[in-house]
């Protein structure tokens, strides 16, 4: 029978997870497959086994729970293998890499940062610094400006406008990134000009929130900080 893979971890872990439900509209009970010195949580796959928020959160709930105890490799949703003997068998045949990459996040969690800054007060930044921008500006709101001039207002704008959040999400990265073991950038979505994971280590995790707070603070209202964490690394597997 096919099997769901939630996680892996160590031999040693004291696996806690009386009261955890996996997915599915009637979960089956989790189980651990072992192999040498790792350990697959696993359960019985649904049939239709889609995205769905309920199996979202079940998947989530049970990497938060083997977080709360150890270190984990947390599998993304969706993973099956064809039987419990696969997951055996990738285990040993990978067990060198996920016992290095268990000893690597050990004590660690991830922290994901999106970043926006308010798109009329950019706007307005760059009309302020911009004289070419202003004047173009000027001139199509007095009705001096050619046909073209729209057109060539928002290429100028938008040129100005990915430099400067360009250079902003490289200030906010390095700053942070003194507090991680490591980062990940990634793919933006809607207005963000930031999207990044950071792997902090409990020992830096104070200081990486107090200085991700002082960066939204100086930062000012005009930008918006949403920082979620701490999180099982899966950017990090």
């Amino acid at each position: 029978m096919a099997v769901y893979v939630y996680s892996i971890v160590g031999d040693k872990h004291p696996l806690h997870l009386d009261g955890v439900t996996g997915i599915g509209e009637s979960p089956s009970e989790l189980r651990m497959i072992t192999e040498g010195p790792l350990r697959a949580v696993v359960s019985d796959a649904p049939d239709d086994l889609r995205p769905k928020r309920r199996d979202l959160t079940a998947h989530q709930g049970v990497q938060n729970r083997l977080m709360a105890d150890g270190t984990i490799l947390p599998l993304r949703f969706g993973l099956t293998a064809e039987d419990d003997e696969a997951v055996r068998a990738a285990l040993e045949a990978h067990a060198t890499e996920y016992v290095d990459k268990l000893q690597a996040l050990e004590g660690c969690a991830e922290y994901h940062l999106k970043a926006s800054e308010d798109e009329e007060a950019l706007l307005r930044q760059i009309l302020e610094d911009s004289s070419e921008a202003r004047e173009l500006n000027d001139d199509i709101r007095n009705g001096a400006a050619g046909p073209d001039a729209p057109l060539v207002l928002g290429e100028l704008v938008a040129k100005e406008a990915q430099a400067r959040q360009n250079a902003l999400a490289t200030g906010v990265v390095e700053a942070l990134s003194a507090f991680a073991r490591e980062q990940e950038i990634s793919q933006l979505t809607g207005g963000d000009f930031l999207s990044a994971s950071f792997l902090v280590s409990e020992d830096q995790d104070e200081l990486f929130l107090t200085t991700e707070l002082s960066l939204a603070n100086q930062m000012g209202d005009e930008f918006q900080f949403r920082l979620h964490g701490p999180l099982p690394p899966y950017s990090f597997v």
